[in-house]
């Protein structure tokens, strides 16, 4: 005879999901169905026009049928999509960086990994000095490759990455600023952010742009791109400081208090009690922060900066390409989503991880 088991438990896997979340009640199974029979009805036809009936393979627009998406425009461009116009015998060298950029986030994003802490230091500190040199080249026997030729998706992730890592640290010091007791600093540092916060990103970049080289002596070449970081960061550093502002009133005062007591200085008790408790409680916030100046790295198209969305627009006047708007805009967005999707659940993860929001 068999040995009796168990009976399967509906509650739990995805069964147990549906019937706890979509089907808990009469009512909800029928909005479900309704739900998913809209969706479906909506959704067929660009499925169809993006995968079904889709063009893949190809080197020219005769390889495109014209019932469904070219994706040939996007595999014949791909090249220019991702390095701009970067010397083709000097790629390998933003292959590298590719590749050292995503080895550091996913060793840090690992929670396994040890020696998380060096390598943190050596992806703040060390890989924009590595990442400087491979690029821009001109020492240890590197071709040296100006900025005017940076472009595409490189372009984009190096705006988005010194935008981010020099906004965050700028934005702590400001909001500690503005909380201070000295007069002085308080007044310079609710100055700069309300100047910086009252004007749009473009207006920032144009002056940045045109008015920047004005400031310094004429012997100086001030790179371009160089502007539109220096633009972008003090720009972003305004948000993020009332961001963590935020957090900063949300810690009670008694925490700084107890600190004091114990003989701790200004500076130990931000950097030990306060901030780590502060910067836990806005992780939204300053990812949200962080997805909306990637999201705004597209501009810079307005100062002759050629990143990702703009190579793709560039494409679209090439003779050869003419109608294939749709396919190149929906790739632009694809690849944006994936990025700014791919910060949002790791910050998710963090917050779950540190349980932020003092949960039980």
């Amino acid at each position: 005879m068999i040995p009796e088991r168990r009976a399967p438990d509906l509650r739990r896997g995805a069964v147990g999901w549906l019937r706890a979340n979509l089907f808990n009640t009469p009512l909800n199974g029928a909005v479900t169905v309704v739900t998913a029979a809209l969706l479906a009805w909506l959704l067929w036809p660009a499925l169809q026009w993006a995968v079904l009936q889709a063009d893949w393979i190809g080197n020219s627009r005769e390889a495109c049928s014209g019932e469904g998406a070219c994706w040939v425009f996007i595999s014949a461009r791909f090249e220019s999509i991702v390095y701009g116009f970067y010397p083709e015998a000097e790629r390998w060298r933003v292959d590298l960086v590719f590749l050292l950029m995503a080895v550091l986030v996913a060793w840090l994003a690992i929670p396994r990994l040890p020696a998380k802490r060096w390598v943190g230091l050596f992806a703040l500190v060390g890989f924009p000095m590595v990442a400087f040199f491979l690029l821009v080249g001109g020492s240890f026997g590197l071709e040296h490759v100006p900025t005017r030729d940076w472009g595409g998706l490189m372009l984009t992730l190096t705006i988005a990455t010194v935008g981010i890592v020099g906004s965050l640290p700028i934005g702590v010091v400001l909001a500690l600023g503005r909380r201070s007791k000295m007069p002085l600093v308080r007044g310079f540092c609710v100055v700069f952010i309300e100047f910086w916060r009252g004007v749009p990103l473009i207006t920032v970049l144009f002056m940045a742009s045109v008015m920047l080289p004005l400031f310094v002596p004429t012997q100086v070449e001030f790179d371009k791109l160089l502007r539109a970081l220096v633009g972008i960061m003090l720009f972003w550093s305004a948000y993020m400081a009332e961001v963590v502002r935020g957090g900063l009133q949300a810690i009670p005062r008694g925490q700084e208090e107890a600190a004091k007591a114990l003989g701790m200085g200004y500076w130990q008790r931000m950097a030990l009690i306060v901030l780590p408790q502060a910067l836990k409680l806005v992780i939204p916030g300053i990812v949200n922060t962080f997805i909306a100046l990637f999201k705004d790295t597209s501009l810079v198209l307005i100062i002759g900066l050629f990143d990702l969305l703009a190579i793709i627009r560039a494409g679209l006047t090439d003779s050869d390409w003419l109608g294939f708007a749709t396919e190149g805009y929906v790739f632009a967005a694809l690849v944006f989503w994936v990025f700014c999707f791919s910060m949002s659940r790791y910050s998710q993860y963090i917050e779950r991880r540190l349980h932020t929001g003092h949960r039980n």
